[in-house]
């Protein structure tokens, strides 16, 4: 009876583990459809920025990655290939609870811009809370937060017609 109830903690232990890695996990998808799965290690290995927003009354410190990092390990490419019919390409940031937004590619490019787009994963030194991560995008110089995605899941990159 005693090893039937370890088993079953160990099976609900395992269970909930897994459910949890899988909410860290971010899905980029390229424009001819190639999916990749990241873990929140992979994304926490590329190179970090800080980033200070909100009112100067009460700052916030955002730590995450450069969101143009994160697209380049998934296979996006940047520089020389963002030209002519590519100039029209976006992309498309998903969360959990159904919202997107369009950030246009030129955005995340530093030959187009100084702008710097993060994939937050802190947020003043402690990890995002359940309601705005684990993953959020945070765009500094933007005076309204309506394209600071909460609990990003998706990253994709489409085609505007």
């Amino acid at each position: 009876m005693k090893k039937r109830l370890v088993l079953c903690l160990a099976v609900v232990f395992l269970s909930l583990n897994a459910a949890l890695l899988q909410c860290q996990q971010l899905t980029v998808q390229t424009e001819t459809g190639k999916q990749t799965v990241l873990a929140k290690d992979e994304i926490a290995s590329l190179p970090h920025i800080k980033v200070t927003a909100g009112s100067s009354d009460a700052p916030v410190t955002y730590e995450g990655v450069l969101l143009k990092a994160v697209l380049e390990k998934a296979g996006v490419e940047f520089g020389t290939t963002l030209r002519g019919k590519r100039m029209a390409s976006c992309l498309l940031v998903e969360a959990a609870d159904q919202y997107r937004v369009v950030i246009a590619l030129p955005e995340l490019d530093p030959d187009f811009t100084d702008k710097q787009i993060v994939l937050a994963f802190l947020r003043d030194g402690k990890p995002l809370d359940q309601k705005e991560g684990p993953y959020r995008i945070v765009i500094p110089d933007e005076k309204r937060m309506a394209r600071w995605v909460r609990q990003v899941t998706t990253l994709k990159i489409v085609e505007v017609q």
